[in-house]
């Protein structure tokens, strides 16, 4: 590390500016020590104050670049998308569940969550849904939430007590400061359109709602929550950034990877990662073939943690045997 990496870091600029300040007050020092004989006993002072006060702001000026780096690993910043599977209506209001589950985890780190946009279907469940969740530790804590969810439970509207299953998919996209992405505004289709739904008379009637089709890798984006185009546009164009990023590092994972199990946890959208079992009131998650039970406590966010602290440490560990909903 260089003093120029610190002054072209805008975080350590002001850092950096005061460093080669006290280098060169130290080299001054130093010469006029070395022609003044009698200046050399208190300059053998200032100069071992002037080595502190630098060698402080050097390790300050590291600890702030290590701080960023571990935030570019693991932003403070995620984009939730849910997506109903196989199952109709069920896997919509599944879809809906897992939100719901996520949201009251998010209340209780104390993470903000905000909807990006909503699709339902004719009974309210999500067709599809993406939301923005910002805090400490969030894709550390959520980034291998990405796969196939499955339940197990009789719906309401069951009149013979079959028990059906459905699934919902399930992404978490970092949203990092720095892109390794380009995109280029050729490539891109803007749509506007009338967001629809609450928000009031505004969202309504001006077409604030943006929906963005990234043309060489057909990738969609829409956003509908924010009140104006172009905060619309700003936070769609950031998702469609974060969707490359992911899709750029799956394929690179592919490419590389040796063996199907050095995949593992790294955001596979078609693995199945998790069954829910509400009438065995048992959550197990097949990747570490571990259950749960208080299956309610946990779709409300509250026993979460337990759950995803024991994957975090867990997954990609050998295991032996074959969990009870494994098919």
């Amino acid at each position: 590390m260089t003093i120029e990496d610190f002054k072209n870091n805008k975080k350590t600029t002001y850092l950096a500016d005061e460093f080669i300040r006290l280098d060169k007050e130290e080299k001054s020092v130093q010469e006029m020590s070395a022609t003044d004989e009698g200046m050399a006993e208190m300059a053998k002072e200032e100069l071992a104050s002037l080595t502190t006060q630098k060698n402080a702001i050097w390790k300050q000026m590291e600890d702030i670049l290590m701080e960023e780096k571990k935030e570019e690993e693991f932003p403070n910043e995620v984009i939730l998308e849910v997506r109903a599977g196989v199952g109709g209506d069920e896997a919509a209001f599944f879809a809906e569940v897992l939100a719901k589950m996520y949201a009251g985890y998010a209340g209780i780190k104390g993470w903000s969550f905000s909807p990006v946009d909503e699709s339902k279907n004719d009974l309210g469940g999500y067709k599809e849904a993406s939301f923005e969740i910002k805090g400490l530790g969030v894709y550390k804590d959520l980034r291998y939430e990405t796969g196939v969810h499955r339940i197990q439970r009789i719906p309401e509207t069951e009149k013979n007590g079959r028990v059906h299953t459905s699934t919902a998919s399930v992404a978490i996209l970092p949203v990092r400061k720095k892109s390794s992405v380009e995109i280029k505004p050729a490539d891109l289709l803007i749509e506007f359109s009338r967001a629809g739904g609450k928000g009031g008379q505004n969202v309504n009637k001006v077409e604030t709602a943006v929906r963005i089709i990234h043309k060489p890798s057909g990738l969609e984006v829409r956003c509908t929550a924010e009140r104006s185009q172009s905060q619309n546009k700003e936070k769609a164009l950031m998702i469609l950034t974060a969707k490359l990023e992911q899709q750029k590092a799956e394929s690179d994972v592919i490419k590389f990877a040796k063996e199907r199990k050095d995949q593992i946890g790294t955001a596979d959208r078609s693995e199945k990662i998790r069954t829910y079992n509400v009438l065995q009131d048992r959550i197990t998650d097949h990747r570490v073939k571990q259950s749960w039970y208080n299956i309610e406590k946990i779709l409300n966010g509250e026993n979460m943690g337990d759950l995803i602290k024991y994957i975090g440490e867990n997954i990609g560990k050998p295991v032996e045997g074959k969990d009870s909903d494994e098919e």
